[in-house]
């Protein structure tokens, strides 16, 4: 069965009012292909198994984007089983979602949540409401954050020590900048290296749709 299809039918069967859900996608080959092409949807990648999260109301990608990613893969044969990775988020548990912590908080339990040497981060805050974007991307501006066509929310880079990246102090402050404006939304760190010693670079470099970041 294409993914297409598998997705067609995971989402026939989600319950009315669902609001959100992380799928888990199982790559028969070449999972860093699939990883990188499903990109704007937010993907993650641990071995073979690819996550990432589907949405409506402006909460994740949007189910016509993560339509649009499975029909490239089906398009170049990257052939997998794809599955609910989490329980579905429904219009009853939004009020579990209001008690969220601040950002600024919620970049403290990502660092608490990491190996004690870690060096570099890829991370990305996503927004609760396109209305902070404006305001967000000035408010996060020391961290160079990166819009990602299709979603509201930003990506950067930390570096812990030296090279390419924010630091973990200026981070923290520019989160607790958009927890003062009452921007709200989820930090989650994406990428992780540790104990990293570039030689004559600025670091690591990561690749996410075949691009640089």
């Amino acid at each position: 069965m294409s993914l297409v299809e598998q997705w067609k039918v995971i989402q026939s069967n989600l319950p009315e009012g669902w609001t959100g859900a992380q799928l888990r996608l199982a790559v028969e080959d070449e999972p860093e292909r699939a990883s990188a092409m499903l990109a704007p949807a937010g993907a993650g990648r641990h071995g073979n198994i690819v996550t990432f999260r589907v949405g409506r109301g402006g909460v994740g990608s949007s189910p016509d984007l993560v339509m649009r990613l499975l029909k490239r893969l089906d398009a170049e044969r990257l052939h997998g089983s794809l599955t609910l990775a989490k329980p579905v988020e429904s219009v009853a548990s939004v009020g579990v979602a209001s008690r969220r912590a601040p950002l600024g908080e919620q970049w403290q339990e990502a660092l608490a949540a990491l190996p004690a040497d870690w060096s570099d981060l890829y991370a990305e805050i996503e927004l609760d409401s396109s209305d902070y974007l404006e305001r967000g991307a000035l408010l996060l501006a020391p961290v160079n954050p990166a819009r990602v066509k299709g979603w509201q929310g930003y990506r950067f880079r930390v570096a812990r020590r030296f090279g390419y990246g924010a630091s973990g102090e200026m981070t923290h402050r520019c989160l607790e900048r958009l927890d003062g404006e009452r921007i709200s939304g989820s930090f989650r760190v994406l990428r992780a290296l540790s104990d990293t010693k570039p030689v004559y670079t600025q670091g690591p470099v990561w690749y996410v749709g075949g691009r640089a970041v």
